[in-house]
């Protein structure tokens, strides 16, 4: 099956002209509760394993498709964030999760250890660490910082981090433009691109609209609410560098940041680069075909 996220990616390279060029996509669908998920979505649940959103998105750009819920997201941030766990829930998610694994393993895998709750991140706690006296929600040891300076300013941080909230998804799919088991049109595309990429998309889309593109960028959950989240909820597209989670977990490399649309954007942008290809060499830009 050629599905139509696979024909527009295609159209997106061959526009760019360099030959083996490969930009990573990840599409991502939700599934809001009461909405019917198509049985090809629901056999890539994982049962066994927790996978965070960043991962998803980094495994699935590779050609592994996951779909995330509420039962097998590995980062309790990212739960948040794409709408699977309200974010005043006081009782942490039960068994493990990758995210509080790392938490548990640096504070000694102590057998009294108890992960946060989704409201310890809304209220501060674990990304203001060293401030609230909570070392076991550290994830470098004793001199771990924490990601904010304080549990105020980490509040502050995580109250203009986009979320869909109340919570109200059951599933979210991440997948690329290789899986064919179901022509399903994403609600959101991100790619995973070098800046001389990401200088070429800015110009195609300012060819074709003649506006800008805006960059709202936190310091950690980047994947789920900047790239995925903001570009869903606002219906316009974002830029951001990937958080610690992204780089350390995910393993993102270090020459790439992230551009997330909403897919009517996406579609936008492919025509916009076959139409300006004249007006923009990308082949001829340095390091374009390295």
């Amino acid at each position: 099956m050629t599905t139509k996220i696979k024909v527009l990616y295609d159209k997106l390279i061959a526009a760019m002209g360099v030959e083996g060029l490969e930009i990573p996509l990840t599409a991502v669908k939700f599934f809001p509760k009461g909405v019917e998920v198509p049985q090809a979505v629901k056999d890539c649940m994982l049962a066994d394993i927790t996978v965070t959103s960043c991962q998803a998105t980094k495994q699935s750009s590779l050609g592994d498709a996951v779909c995330l819920t509420r039962q097998n997201v590995g980062c309790i941030a990212a739960s948040i964030s794409l709408g699977l766990v309200g974010e005043h829930e006081e009782k942490p998610l039960p068994g493990p999760r990758i995210y509080t694994d790392i938490m548990k393993d640096q504070a000694g895998g102590e057998l009294s250890f108890t992960p946060p709750s989704p409201e310890e991140f809304t209220q501060g706690i674990v990304y203001g660490c060293r401030d609230a006296g909570r070392p076991d929600y550290a994830l470098f040891g004793k001199d771990d910082t924490g990601r904010f300076k304080d549990v105020a300013t980490a509040k502050k941080a995580v109250s203009e981090m986009t979320a869909i909230q109340p919570a109200n998804m059951q599933a979210v799919f991440f997948y690329s433009q290789e899986f064919d088991d179901i022509d399903l049109e994403p609600d959101v595309v991100t790619l995973s691109v070098r800046p001389v990429e990401l200088a070429r998309i800015v110009q195609a889309y300012s060819f074709k609209t003649g506006e800008r593109i805006e960059s709202s960028m936190g310091a950690v959950r980047v994947v789920n609410s900047d790239l995925i989240v903001r570009p869903y909820l606002s219906q316009k597209i974002n830029i951001s560098t990937y958080c610690v989670g992204a780089r350390l977990i995910a393993q993102f490399e270090a020459d790439r940041l992230g551009i997330g649309m909403p897919f009517t954007e996406f579609e936008v942008i492919v025509d916009a680069m076959q139409e300006s290809k004249g007006g923009y060499p990308f082949h001829l830009y340095p390091g374009a075909a390295e």
